[in-house]
């Protein structure tokens, strides 16, 4: 084997240019470093082209890590993905083990932000998101990255981001020892993922480096940030370069945060977050927004509750009955009161229904009994497309959307109507009803957030939590999809639900009235069935704040809310008996 080189490759400053030779290849320029691993621009004579030349900081200790590195490299060199470099060479000269991939047209990340001009906020999350799509795809491989930073992106002419290889392949190496990409010893699992999760710290840093201006803990090396991440608290500040929005700057946070059980659970968890604020940026597109509509058209918003057909056929036989009898039967099903909402709030009733229909009541009026069978016929049966364990989990969701919506009822006063009160309550969780639906794993990452473990990090508000996971409010997902159903303005002001954070200002007229009902019973609903409430602490402290910020707007009393909680559970639990039954 030939001698070591008596400098090694990375002992100029990046940006420096040099004729050097490395073997067979012409060191032309050190486009950037690491203290784990370094890139030049490359001359391979052979190919007769320029290569991006990826090589550690230090040569391997002995053969056999030389041999480990090599096996590591290789598995990673079949990767072939949009957003990864090309490896189209693996080998060793002078004892340094190389991979090389095709010179692109484009700058490193780090050359980009050297000439001058931040990215805006969008266009650092769609770098990320560009990224992480080949990260995730390393990960989901086996293998990790090793050594994510502004040296490894290339922003090609078009301005998107590529990953060029890493060449600290720890959790490759592990992988590769059992001959194949799929890792079975535990130990080198257990390796995979701790090395995945330190890519995903990584791009955290990155993200942070780009909406801040500057390294996250003053740290222009990734490796050493990263190993002081577990002790130091990284958060975004409030004098950036340009205007953070609050839901990047909660997504930016979290892909940064010190506690393991806060962190995202994946590249694919970041990048979700960050394609859904997209979305939401641009009101469209691909990301969390414009899946669930396309997942609305393919299956459906909510399955229906075990015993629909005979709800339905009970409605039906109450055909000479009072309507109020009919409505209250249907409403107990919020799949088909959202159903019959939507359909009777389309353009073909717009001439009947000036200010939108907000009560099932109308809704029947206008649909006919006999019309409800074909609306029912559209709901998929429960539990639809979930899994037992992810049923349980929308169950719950649920009931507790249930509970709110009785105790917003019986809150209600005399000369308001009890049913709109109650289907706003519904409404005002939409939102979320539809994340445990459709987005069952990132509906549990948003409520652990919320409702962590005893004795673990304090919770978050929903709207935080929400922000950090899938990119966007729950009360604006929810509110986006009301609004694609063709519900009017003012029912879409009274599904905004009341800020945690803000205090309730007496309301202005009847729609703000019933707005405060409804935030105010889902907030019962929630401090009652919080893990805190669950473990045997004191419901009646729960209700009390909320009593207490509602207590002048709505002249509403501690006592007047546990009584309408405890009558709500009551009426839900008596009703989800013959459901139960008809499961």
């Amino acid at each position: 084997m030939p001698a070591a080189p008596t400098t090694t490759p990375g002992a100029l400053p990046a940006g420096s240019s040099t004729s050097r030779r490395l073997g067979r290849f012409e060191l032309r320029q050190l486009l950037g470093k690491s203290s784990r691993t370094m890139l030049w621009l490359a001359h391979d004579p052979a190919a007769g082209a320029d290569r991006y030349l990826t090589l550690p900081r230090q040569q391997p200790a002995d053969v056999a890590a030389l041999e480990a590195w090599l096996r590591g490299a290789r598995h990673a060199a079949r990767l072939s993905h949009p957003q990864l470099l090309p490896i189209v060479d693996v080998g060793v000269e002078e004892r340094w083990p190389f991979l090389a991939g095709p010179a692109l047209a484009g700058l490193t990340l780090d050359a980009h932000l050297a000439g001058g001009e931040m990215p805006s906020p969008v266009q650092a999350a769609q770098w990320l998101c560009d990224l992480l799509q080949g990260l995730a795809f390393v990960h989901e491989a086996g293998l990790a990255h090793g050594d994510v930073g502004g040296y490894s992106v290339l922003i090609d002419p078009q301005g998107r981001a590529l990953l060029l290889p890493g060449a600290d392949a720890s959790a490759s190496q592990a992988a590769a020892a059992s001959g194949s990409a799929l890792a079975v010893d535990p130990d080198a699992l257990r390796t995979q993922r701790d090395a995945g999760a330190r890519d995903l710290q990584a791009c955290g840093l990155l993200l942070h480096r780009l909406l801040a201006g500057q390294p996250a803990l003053d740290e222009a090396d990734p490796p050493t940030a990263l190993a002081r991440l577990d002790r130091e608290i990284v958060r975004l500040g409030w004098t950036t370069p340009q205007p953070v929005p609050d839901a990047l700057r909660a997504i930016a946070n979290r892909a940064t945060e010190r506690e393991p059980q806060r962190r995202y659970l994946g590249a694919r968890s970041l990048q979700r977050a960050l394609q859904g604020w997209l979305d939401a940026q641009a009101a469209g597109g691909d990301g969390v927004l414009g899946l669930l509509l396309d997942r609305l058209h393919s299956v459906g918003h909510l399955p229906a509750l075990p015993g629909l057909l005979g709800r339905v056929s009970a409605v039906v036989a109450m055909e000479q009955q009072r309507i109020d009898e009919m409505a209250e039967l249907i409403i107990q099903d919020p799949a088909l009161a959202f159903e019959l909402l939507r359909q009777v709030n389309a353009a073909q009733f717009a001439a009947h229904a000036s200010g939108g229909v907000t009560t099932v009541r109308r809704a029947v009026q206008l649909f006919g009994v006999q019309g409800l069978r074909p609306v029912a016929n559209g709901l998929r049966p429960w539990p639809g497309a979930l899994s037992e364990t992810n049923a349980v989990a929308l169950a719950a969701s649920l009931r507790e959307a249930r509970v709110a919506a009785h105790v917003a009822r019986t809150l209600c006063p005399a000369d308001m109507d009890g049913e709109e009160a109650f289907l706003l309550a519904l409404l005002q969780s939409l939102g979320m009803l539809l994340v445990r639906y459709h987005f069952p794993e990132e509906a549990e990452q948003i409520h652990r957030l919320v409702d962590p473990e005893p004795g673990g990090a304090r919770g978050m508000s929903e709207a935080a939590a929400a922000c950090a996971v899938i990119g966007v409010e729950l009360d604006a997902l929810g509110l986006a999809v009301a609004r694609h159903w063709g519900f009017d303005e003012t029912v879409l002001h009274a599904m905004r639900r009341v800020s945690l954070e803000a205090p309730v200002r007496a309301p202005d007229h009847r729609a703000d009235t019933l707005r405060l009902l409804a935030s105010a019973a889902v907030e019962a609903a929630a401090a009652i069935a919080s893990r805190e409430a669950r473990a045997g602490a004191s419901a009646a402290a729960a209700l009390a704040r909320v009593s207490q910020r509602y207590a002048r707007a709505l002249v509403l009393g501690q006592n007047e809310l546990l009584h309408a909680v405890q009558q709500a559970q009551r009426s839900v639990d008596a009703a989800l008996r013959p459901l139960d039954a008809a499961a």
